[in-house]
């Protein structure tokens, strides 16, 4: 049985139109799942007969496509790279239908495609980004925000979840607490479980301060708390190998050598725990920005999404990479059965 999947078009004025048309060219990808598009059939209409002038790469024709739109055409034109409150609009209310008809078990996942907050904020939908709103649309208290990507060079998988996310940095000090990094190993480690099959996984652990605090002489959270938080932890988890807390300036050491195999490949943790956003995400980017997919773990279905903007710069110019797109229906489809594999197991156990 094939994962049946939701794909949000995204901001209209965005790469989304193309990264999508570009992915469900892929035969590859259309084996995986079944795919339905929420958003406007003649946006993406108009959109592949523009980009097939612009590219050489095969493009999915619209009419051969699953389509859903639960809005309708748009009263004004919309130009690339021209995001405005229509499109905001629009891609909150692509997200918005996806979101309940997943509830409603017409898909066992979506797949997300760039929007801009700036533009959503203007619409007066005054939130952070996608993953609040799936969180809030699904009565969602326990989530959080995680990072996946597979090398092209070695298959290595990078894995990594951040304990805060998009906050200032001034508040990650006052935000983070013993409560908070308990539900997000919670939550990581469930993920490796139940979505990889890691039953005894190692997680590595970054400290919040330069050097860690070096003893408390560059910061005093690791010496108050972090580290008595960490020694509970490992013995709250037997299964896992929970080290650190690891300097954040060299925790990603071992993850370079094992994502890009140079000058060997050297083996590192399963996955890394980052204390907040940029921590680790500017590693993450940096190794693996076209192949890195962000996901939402704990909510009630699976959420991946490519880990880039709208890129409004060269929306339009059939020069949009999509391998990120692609490796997020590819997530969306594996992490789905494995689900429905464990389902079926945990079925079969109970006769």
């Amino acid at each position: 049985m094939q994962p049946n999947l939701a794909l949000t078009l995204g901001d209209p004025a965005g790469i989304g139109s193309e990264v999508l048309l570009k992915a469900l060219a892929d035969t590859e990808i259309q084996q995986l799942c079944s795919l339905t598009i929420i958003g406007n059939r003649r946006l993406l209409e108009q959109a592949y007969e523009q980009l097939r002038l612009k590219t050489t790469e095969p493009l999915a024709d619209p009419a051969t496509l699953d389509i859903f739109d639960p809005v309708g055409d748009p009263d004004e034109a919309i130009e690339w790279g021209q995001g405005s409150p229509l499109t905001g609009d629009l891609s909150f209310k692509y997200l918005n239908a996806a979101i309940y008809a997943t509830l409603e078990g017409k898909f066992s996942g979506i797949v997300t495609a760039p929007i801009a907050k700036i533009h959503w904020h203007e619409a007066e939908h005054f939130y952070p980004g996608q993953t609040e709103v799936l969180a809030q649309k699904t009565n969602t208290d326990r989530y959080g925000m995680a990072f996946i990507g597979r090398s092209p060079y070695t298959g290595w998988t990078l894995r990594s979840l951040l304990a805060t996310t998009h906050i200032p940095l001034a508040d990650v000090p006052k935000t983070l607490t013993p409560e908070l990094m308990d539900l997000k190993l919670d939550l990581l480690l469930e993920s490796l479980k139940n979505d990889f099959g890691l039953e005894h996984p190692h997680v590595a652990i970054a400290g919040l301060n330069p050097h860690s605090g070096e003893n408390g002489r560059l910061g005093t959270e690791e010496t108050t708390w972090l580290n008595d938080w960490l020694k509970q932890a490992q013995t709250k988890y037997p299964n896992a190998q929970l080290s650190g807390l690891y300097p954040p300036d060299t925790m990603w050491i071992k993850a370079g050598k094992a994502w890009y195999g140079k000058p060997k490949f050297v083996p590192a943790a399963d996955a890394y725990l980052a204390l907040y956003h940029d921590q680790g995400l500017i590693p993450v980017k940096l190794m693996a920005f076209d192949y890195a997919i962000n996901t939402t773990v704990g909510l009630p279905f699976i959420r991946t999404s490519p880990d880039h903007g709208t890129a409004f710069d060269i929306a339009g110019q059939g020069i949009a990479n999509s391998t990120s797109i692609k490796e997020a229906i590819a997530l969306a489809s594996k992490i789905s059965m494995n689900r429905l594999n464990a389902e079926s197991i945990a079925l079969l156990s109970g006769y």
